[in-house]
């Protein structure tokens, strides 16, 4: 079954009879879902402890998509990022083999530029062996050429809505990372019933579905959905 999941681990009032009564709020929503993303490592760093926190706070096969840092992202801008890299890695590594996807959302203004690029991909995949995924944002990266180099580098597309870049149709395959920010408000308006059911039907039985439109309390009401129609 896919992971369908949220950004972060709010729990609406609305819905709370949905999860364990019990616990904090993310031992709560992991009694639902098999996994999260992780938004605020792209803002600042966190303590060792946080992370031993939250690892001891979800069951065995439970996993965290984590969101690379904007100072490799927006600051650096793909340039050099190796060290930084380091940093984040060494940051995250208390949560072990719960660490899921790392995501790699790049800023609207980041044109694609090979020289930079390639160099990027290179070092991200020569220290993080498992599952990449990038979200672009900027038209330059609709190109053949684009889509060679992620391949080489194993690196997967992120299929979002709205999709400024790769809409669905140009998934040959199905997306292994979706990110649904909202449409027509990013970050505020609802899926309906319809909309939910077709991106399920996009997706793999190795999937993720993240529902990013938090700032309403839409994203949870959606998974739950989204998880009542997949069994």
């Amino acid at each position: 079954m896919p992971v369908i999941a949220t950004a972060a681990w709010s729990i609406p009032r609305g819905v709370a009879e949905h999860f364990a009564a019990e616990g904090s709020g993310l031992t709560r929503y992991a009694s639902v879902f098999k996994g999260v993303e992780v938004n605020s490592t792209f803002y600042k760093p966190h303590r060792a402890s946080t992370y031993v926190r939250w690892a001891d706070s979800v069951p065995d096969d439970f996993r965290f998509a984590l969101k690379l840092p904007k100072a490799i992202t927006h600051e650096q801008r793909l340039i050099d990022i190796g060290p930084l890299f380091d940093d984040f890695l060494e940051e995250i590594e208390p949560l072990a083999d719960k660490i899921g996807p790392l995501l790699c959302q790049l800023p609207p203004s980041l044109v694609y530029d090979p020289v930079v690029v390639e160099p990027a991909l290179f070092a991200l995949r020569q220290r993080f062996k498992r599952q990449i995924v990038i979200e672009t944002r900027h038209k330059s990266w609709q190109s053949p050429e684009v889509l060679s180099l992620l391949e080489r580098h194993a690196v997967d597309r992120v299929l979002a809505d709205p999709a400024p870049v790769w809409p669905a149709d140009t998934f040959p395959m199905p997306p292994v990372y979706v990110r649904l920010h909202g449409a027509p408000k990013i970050y505020y308006s609802t899926y309906e019933d319809p909309e939910i059911d077709r991106f399920r039907r996009l997706l793999a039985a190795d999937s993720w579905c993240v529902f990013d439109n938090t700032a309403s309390g839409a994203a949870i009401r959606n998974a739950l959905t989204m998880i009542g129609r997949s069994v």
